[in-house]
């Protein structure tokens, strides 16, 4: 759901621009002569308007320009969506824009938190066990620390598939994918049609990922550099985790932990379904159960609204939900975390998608709890990737 182009390359193509610039961001401010852009490429964009410039302002969602109505420049905002279109300005950072196809920063709000809502109430995640090309089904298996079960999602050529970008953090930056980019293993959120019992899906939309759970222990901390080493309980090493401004990072507070911790001992005393894969146990399902994030797996996290599920342990994305935004200022040295992170670029530096502290009850009172938590590997953007990726 790209921000229309059409009519920045037609208009380009109508006034003779053949060098015409184009810029996609959002408004860092308004100027005497324009705005300054901040692209999503990183650089700062001074971007002149003239008396034939034309501004026009779209609905997330929209494919083209039928439907855009009219604005003035007064009407734009810091923090709306934009692409520029037009003549490269006197320097490499300026343009003279012929064309403004706006976003409102309002009416990507609102879009995101109707397609929250639509995720949570149709969808469901889990890792892929499973998958046939050819058909175009993909089974999953979705659980938390209560039990597991499968899913069947069904697609067809008209399901729009994404995956998830291999080092970003942003739900925004996942990109259609032909199904044969699906992995055994992955991560995958499907939206769509369920049938009574929720052990099949029609799909139409899914996103994918490949990701990477860590916990351990805090070994240093960068804050100007917003990176921390992490001493990773599971793969036994020193991982560098950059945590970026679109990581997601909460702070358990201490009672809270301390009752995870006593539920989860009592789950498996009490051989409440799925507590050996959140207490150590062995076996192929629970390895698969712990190797997921799938309970919260979707844009936002997952849904019931309550804080454990069928009388079990608690689902941590939901208990997540409620507590406020932390900073990384707010860890130090030594501190015990949670971390769903991308799988890593060519350094070996991971970046944080969900970062859990104050674990180190949960951990203490069930070793494998990492591998069974049910951290939220997707941040909601737009509430649809495209949108915002490319307004």
């Amino acid at each position: 759901m790209a921000l229309p182009e059409a009519l920045a390359v037609g208009r380009a193509a109508s006034t003779g621009e053949a060098q015409a610039q184009r810029y996609v961001g959002a408004i860092k401010a308004i100027t005497d002569l324009g705005i300054s852009l901040s692209s999503d490429s990183g650089q700062e964009v001074q971007v002149t308007f003239q008396d034939a410039t034309r501004i026009l302002r779209v609905a997330p969602g929209e494919k083209d320009l039928k439907n855009a109505t009219p604005l003035q420049k007064q009407d734009l905002q810091v923090g709306d969506r934009v692409l520029v279109r037009g003549k490269p300005g006197a320097d490499a950072h300026s343009i003279t824009a012929g064309a403004v196809v706006v976003m409102k920063q309002a009416d990507v709000a609102a879009k995101q938190q109707k397609d929250l809502g639509d995720w949570l109430k149709r969808g469901v995640g889990g890792l892929v066990t499973a998958l046939n090309p050819a058909t175009g089904d993909i089974t999953l298996s979705t659980g938390s620390f209560g039990g597991t079960k499968t899913v069947t999602v069904h697609t067809t050529k008209s399901t729009v598939l994404r995956r998830y970008a291999p080092n970003s953090v942003k739900f925004d930056d996942a990109k259609i994918a032909a199904i044969d980019q699906i992995k055994v293993g992955d991560q995958l959120r499907a939206r769509g049609s369920k049938n009574e019992d929720g052990t099949s899906l029609d799909a139409e939309e899914t996103v994918s990922g490949t990701f990477r759970n860590l916990a351990g222990q805090i070994v240093s901390l960068d804050a100007a550099d917003n990176t921390l080493s992490l001493k990773d309980s599971i793969s036994k090493q020193t991982v560098v985790v950059r945590v970026t401004q679109d990581a997601q990072l909460r702070k358990l507070p201490s009672e809270f932990a301390q009752r995870i911790a006593a539920r989860l001992k009592a789950a498996a005393a009490g051989g409440i379904p799925g507590a050996a894969a959140a207490t150590g146990g062995s076996g192929e399902n629970a390895r698969e159960r712990g190797s997921e994030s799938s309970a919260g797996m979707g844009p936002g996290g997952s849904g019931s609204g309550r804080g454990s599920r069928n009388g079990g342990p608690p689902d941590i994305q939901q208990i997540l939900s409620r507590i406020p935004p932390a900073n990384l200022s707010d860890l130090q040295k030594g501190d015990v975390v949670m971390i769903v992170s991308t799988a890593g670029d060519s350094t070996g530096t991971v970046n944080a998608i969900t970062m859990l502290a104050g674990v180190e009850p949960i951990l203490t009172a069930a070793p494998n709890a990492a591998q069974a938590m049910m951290l939220s590997p997707w941040t909601l953007g737009s509430g649809n990737a495209e949108a915002a990726a490319n307004p």
